[in-house]
Formats: structure tokens, sequence, C-alpha cells
């Protein structure tokens, strides 16, 4: 049996490699920090960890075999919010305003946090399976232990996400117009990628 400091450090290891894989919650971290700047990671991570808090919630109440019955449909909602957001940046990177200067930005990283997640079905997929075992193992030695769970885990995206924010703010100052609208465009591009995928994989339309 794992100590408390010792799941902390295991569920932040498994935290990091969910938090590096490419994905939706990702794309949105780079878009936002383009016009926002640093704080753009933080914000994200809110908006991600307040879904998954709900996520908490529900497995601890044992209310995860409600969702679990509808993970195609999950799937297609999700993936069709995807490619539906997907194309709304690829039309925006064609007209879309520079504004890379630090000036008021009236799109809510914390909301791109919740809506990146929600529409990931993969994030869905993972919580009422993995994330479930994990989360009611910890149960199983204590609050302190499920919440050690919950805070390395999201230590891990809060880091990760934070970085690349940083990394990203610090050269938006010298990006040029065109290159700030291709990013703009890509990060479209890989939204629709990634709906599609997530439509045919999960529902097995192929």
């Amino acid at each position: 049996m794992f100590t408390i400091s010792e799941f902390f450090v295991f569920s932040f290891l498994i935290g990091l490699t969910g938090a590096l894989a490419p994905g939706p919650t990702l794309i949105a971290t780079i878009r936002s920090s383009i016009e926002k700047g640093w704080t753009a990671g933080p914000e994200i991570t809110l908006g991600h960890m307040a879904i998954e808090a709900f996520f908490a919630i529900v497995i601890i109440f044992g209310l995860s075999g409600l969702f679990s019955s509808y993970t195609k449909i999950i799937a297609l909602t999700g993936g069709t919010a995807l490619l539906f957001f997907g194309i709304l940046n690829i039309k925006e990177g064609f007209n879309a305003p520079f504004n890379v200067s630090g000036g008021r930005v009236s799109k809510s990283p914390i909301a791109a946090g919740i809506i990146t997640s929600a529409a990931n079905p993969y994030f869905w997929l993972w919580w009422l399976t993995i994330g479930s075992g994990f989360l009611l193992d910890g149960i199983k030695g204590g609050i302190l232990m499920a919440g050690a769970f919950l805070a390395g885990h999201w230590l891990a995206d809060f880091l990760w996400f934070s970085f690349v924010s940083l990394g990203i703010s610090k050269g938006r100052t010298i990006m040029p117009e065109r290159i700030y609208r291709k990013i703009i465009s890509g990060c479209g591009v890989f939204l629709v990628i990634f709906g599609i995928y997530y439509i045919v994989s999960v529902t097995g339309f192929y």
C-alpha cells in the first residue's frame, strides 16, 4: 500500500504522462497563450481541474456507471464539438486580428479549458476507467490519500500547461502576423483531426 507521499508522486507521474500527450487542451493552451500571455496556462488548468473535480465527485458517490453506458454518445458529441471549433479556428486564421501585444482578449482560457476537456471523449473514458480505479484505491486509504491523488494529478497539469504557456508568451511580442495566423489555422487543423480521430476510434465507425 502506498504512503500518502508515495501516492502523490505516483499520481503526479501518471498525470504528467497524460498532460504531455498532444490533445485539444494543449492546442487551447497554445492558442490562448498567443493571445493572453503566460497566465493562459494556469487559467486553462483551472478549467480542466473544474471538470476533473466533477468527475471525482461522480466517482466517489458511485455514479460513474450512469455515464459509462453513454460512451459512444459522448464520443460523437465531443468529436463533433471539436470539429466545429476546429473549423472556426481555421476560418479565423484567415482574418484573425493581430492581438499579441497584451490587449483585451474576449475569450476566456478557463472556459477553453472546460470546453476542450469536456469535448474530449478520451478524457471521459480515462476518468471512467483508469482515473476511477486510482481514485477509488485512494479512497480506501482515507480522504487524505484521495486528496493526494488529485493534488499530484493537478500539479502535473498545472506545471506542464504553465510551462507551455510561458514559452509561447515569450515569443509572442516578436511574432510576425503571418506566423500568428498560421498558428491559429494550425490549431484548427489539429482540432479537426482530433475530432475525426475520436469519432472514428471510439465509436468504431471504420
